[in-house]
């Protein structure tokens, strides 16, 4: 009977898309993984994957076979991860992704507790910002704010963070102090850029009820809310960032929030929107016991509105 190592090999470079990535999941060399499948195959005695330097594709043996092996290999992890949860010790590495800043400011102050909750959990933290896939990346929990979700994702909320229109009283003493949406476009503005897609995160202006895109003053923008938020502080203009990030500069008297009036009907108002961020799993019915309970420390853990 073929090595249930080697099986799994094959099943996770096929989830992940390369050798490499199944390796990665193993936690064994690129070579090992393919000596696996090499040995899968002899032991078969036909081959399931045509490979060259830049390709590699499924024979039709090799469908049939993932066909059969690949929920049988979920239904072992699965039973795995029921016994060590009610041993009440979870095992085994755990990989989440998360935008930079929120991983900085929100994230990591929560990890401690957690890793000394779950000493079996070795944690891997991915932060970056672009596009996570999770699949060939290996994460099994990306933490995403709604403009990039994707579809076909299992997603469970998180949180729902305001966002304030922040400048420092230097720039205020200097420029005035905008009321209205109006005034804004009298203003130096500091956009941010996502790195994900290259667009520009629009501030939430309506006329009318309708979405507004009046021209900005912009003074610069920048892919990372950080380095706005101290170009803020240090007097270029007006950012608009999460609370998270705001609060503390806030608290130490470095900015100043800018709430803006209510303006009336038919004219130019900003409007309130959250950064509202969601815990996503691959697309699988099973969710093991590690994520479960990392997502639900999550939730236990984040203050209302942080």
């Amino acid at each position: 009977m073929p090595n249930l190592r080697a099986i799994e090999t094959f099943v996770k470079t096929l989830e992940g898309g390369s050798i490499a990535s199944a390796a990665r999941q193993l936690g064994i060399t690129p070579a090992a993984a393919s000596q696996n499948i090499a040995r899968l195959e002899r032991d078969l005695g036909t081959r399931l994957l045509t490979r060259t330097t830049r390709s590699m594709a499924l024979t039709e043996a090799g469908e049939r076979y993932l066909a059969r092996v690949a929920p049988v290999l979920e239904q072992l992890e699965q039973a795995q991860s029921d016994l060590s949860q009610l041993h009440g010790q979870l095992q085994g590495r755990l990989r989440v992704s998360c935008m930079s800043a929120f991983g900085r400011h929100v994230l990591a102050p929560m990890l401690p507790a957690f890793i000394a909750r779950h000493p079996g959990v070795q944690l891997e933290l991915l932060v970056v910002d672009r596009q996570v896939d999770v699949l060939r990346e290996d994460v099994d929990i990306s933490i995403r704010y709604r403009d990039v979700l994707e579809p076909g994702m299992t997603v469970r909320p998180l949180a729902s963070v305001p966002r304030w229109l922040c400048a420092s009283p230097a720039y205020l003493a200097a420029h005035g102090h905008p009321r209205t949406a109006e005034d804004l476009l009298e203003h130096a503005c500091l956009l941010y850029r996502r790195e994900v897609d290259g667009r520009l995160m629009r501030w939430p202006f309506v006329r009318g009820g309708e979405r507004a895109d009046p021209p900005l003053r912009i003074a610069a923008v920048g892919t990372d809310i950080d380095a706005l938020a101290q170009m803020a502080v240090h007097g270029a203009g007006i950012a608009w960032m999460g609370a998270f990030i705001a609060r503390p500069l806030i608290e130490r008297g470095l900015l100043q929030a800018l709430p803006m009036a209510p303006a009336r009907k038919g004219r130019l108002q900003f409007t309130d929107a959250p950064l509202d961020f969601f815990a996503c799993f691959r697309d699988r019915q099973y969710v093991p016991a590690k994520v479960r309970a990392f997502v639900d420390h999550l939730v236990q853990s984040l203050p209302a509105g942080h």
